[in-house]
């Protein structure tokens, strides 16, 4: 059945917003890598508009507690049974990654009147694509499905005993099935979500063989700075003991936008971005005092505090003692002491400190749209969907995993003597694209510090040079050397780094793919890269975009994005969809990650 556009346009003005999930009945059953495997296609309209490529949503189930969601698109160009496999992951932990789909790098997007309008950047352009939720209670994957509504306090499932919902005052219309908030049901750190993840793969690969012949790439961003380095490991540890019964994945690339790798560099740099040197749109976010107070919550002796050291002090002791207690404790300070002062003081948003709050870039109507039934049943949901799982960031704040450098470091050195291109290149890819606005999870400057210690030879004596694409314009800068490359994409914030829905990023994200399908270097698309290869330029990336961007006023929830400008366009007025969205973004911003 093909749902064209119109089809999609909501008739659920009068409705709530969700509801109660009946479990799907047509599901196929099939069995990958000893794997359960049920799964649909999904009708062109709900997503992908053209009829002729098929699109299918599915879960795995890893175990009897353990279901996790998958959503596969076809390439659009080529044979899609000779095309490429790229997987999506976004971070959190505990965030979805129909973030990815709907408003990144997915082959739509929803208006804010309801429709799914096509994007011509989508990264099925070049691959075909999974969009993976996980770990278990992540988006529309589940452990036990509960009738239960979230917290308008904490964005914490509540469980309702007997499937009765209070009044929408209590619930504000988020009255559905939700995964039992049990903190033993999902992971507690990257390190244990990575078997999840590698026996998804599993499942899809001996499901859908047709898709599963050609070489595999990794992508994700923000906490996939864990995700990235700590599951590819997991990946090639796995394929090293030649299991019989398992697929070699054939990993050639991973991509990481953003990531959050090393907590100790990285809760530095935010007050080298918002204090000294400071960031390059020539803001400074605070006065002397605020200032003052970043630098003593990093650094001073804080002798009246009972033994609390400073952030640097005790994600010190985290990485001394590897104490959960400890960990847990640092990353709490780090967060509310450090990071958190950003938001108290100043409402900007986070992930693009040229922006307020509430923050319309990149809109959020998708997410009504997944809480609609005609798409719970057409994708063959088993719950509501919610952007981000409480459950899930409370299970890894147990063990401060987000305090720890987890090795992620030094399992990208791996990857890259493992022949794992980290770059947009040849064979295997890491592309750390860092954008210039985003202040939250990995901030050009502590991405670039990062990047310097990785170890990969002849780094650190490359120089920055501009990124040459289609349009003639200079959107970036890449430091690269051999199989390794850096990339600052200007004007961008935490999510526009890889979304090409509402940022003018399609002609160098198209560069990036076909350089790394044919093993090209990021600077040109031009140069055969080899080990020996280098960036020739200067040391620093000096570019600095001004502060004419810069947003002083509020705008609507409806508003869009001027690509040529880089600016807010003049809002419309707001349609019935927007006004019901921004009611529930409204206690939805409690649902925000701190990484995406």
């Amino acid at each position: 059945m093909f749902l064209p556009t119109v089809a999609i346009t909501f008739l659920l003005f009068g409705t709530a917003l969700t509801q109660f999930v009946s479990p799907p009945t047509n599901l196929t059953t099939a069995t990958g890598y000893g794997f359960q495997v049920r799964y649909k296609q999904v009708p062109p309209g709900i997503c992908e508009q053209r009829p002729d490529l098929k699109s299918y949503t599915g879960y795995v189930d890893v175990s009897p507690d353990t279901h996790i969601f998958f959503w596969f698109f076809e390439t659009r160009n080529g044979d899609p049974t000779k095309a490429p496999l790229t997987s999506w992951i976004n971070g959190g932990p505990g965030s979805s990654s129909m973030i990815g789909l709907f408003q990144e790098q997915g082959p739509c997007r929803i208006d804010s009147t309801g429709n799914v309008v096509n994007n011509p950047y989508a990264w099925t352009e070049a691959s075909n694509m999974i969009f993976i939720d996980q770990p278990a209670q992540v988006g529309f994957s589940y452990s036990i499905p509960v009738p239960g509504y979230i917290s308008p306090d904490d964005g914490s499932v509540v469980v309702l005993p007997n499937g009765t919902c209070p009044s929408d005052n209590i619930t504000q219309g988020t009255c559905g099935t939700y995964s039992n908030p049990n903190v033993s049901d999902t992971p507690t750190t990257t390190s244990a979500a990575a078997f999840a993840f590698w026996a998804t793969l599993q499942g899809f690969m001996g499901a859908f063989p047709q898709y599963s012949r050609e070489t595999f790439h990794f992508s994700t961003e923000s906490y996939g700075g864990h995700y990235g380095p700590v599951f590819n490991e997991y990946i090639e540890s796995q394929n090293a003991k030649a299991i019989p019964s398992a697929r070699n994945i054939s990993l050639e690339t991973v991509l990481i936008g953003n990531g959050w790798y090393n907590p100790l560099i990285q809760y530095q740099a935010y007050y080298n971005f918002t204090v000294y040197p400071g960031n390059t749109y020539d803001y400074s976010p605070y006065n002397d005092t605020i200032a003052a107070e970043v630098y003593d919550n990093l650094y001073a002796i804080l002798t009246l505090r009972k033994g609390t050291g400073n952030c640097v002090d005790q994600l010190n002791e985290c990485a001394a003692t590897g104490s959960n207690v400890i960990c847990s404790a640092a990353d709490n300070y780090c967060a509310d002491n450090v990071e958190s002062i950003y938001d108290e003081v100043l409402n900007r948003d986070e992930y693009d400190i040229r922006e307020l709050e509430p923050d319309p870039f990149p809109p959020e109507f998708y997410v009504a749209y997944l809480n609609t039934p005609i798409v719970q049943s057409a994708i063959g949901a088993f719950q509501n969907y919610t952007e981000y799982s409480a459950a899930v960031g409370d299970a890894f704040n147990t063990t401060g995993d987000d305090g720890r450098e987890d090795g992620t470091v030094a399992d990208m050195l791996d990857l890259l003597e493992q022949g794992i291109t980290l770059t947009q290149l040849s064979a295997t890819v890491l592309l750390r694209k860092v954008n210039s606005a985003d202040q939250s999870t990995g901030n050009w400057l502590g991405g670039e510090v990062v990047s310097n210690e990785i170890g990969q030879p002849g780094f650190n004596c490359s120089g920055y040079t501009n990124i040459s694409t289609s349009d003639g314009i200079v959107h970036g800068q890449v430091k690269q050397s051999g199989a390794f490359s850096f990339v600052r994409i200007y004007e961008s914030g935490h999510v526009s780094i890889v979304e090409v829905q509402t940022y003018p990023f399609g002609p160098i994200l198209e560069h990036g793919y076909t350089c790394r399908e044919s093993g090209l270097d990021i600077a040109t698309g031009l140069i055969n890269v080899t080990g020996g290869y280098r960036t020739v330029g200067t040391p620093t990336s000096d570019y600095r975009e001004g502060n004419a961007t810069v947003q002083f006023e509020v705008v609507n929830t409806n508003t869009t994005y001027n690509t040529t400008t880089n600016e807010p366009n003049p809002s419309s007025k707001k349609g019935r969809f927007a006004t019901r969205l921004g009611e529930q973004l409204q206690f939805g911003k409690v649902l925000k990650p701190v990484k995406l």
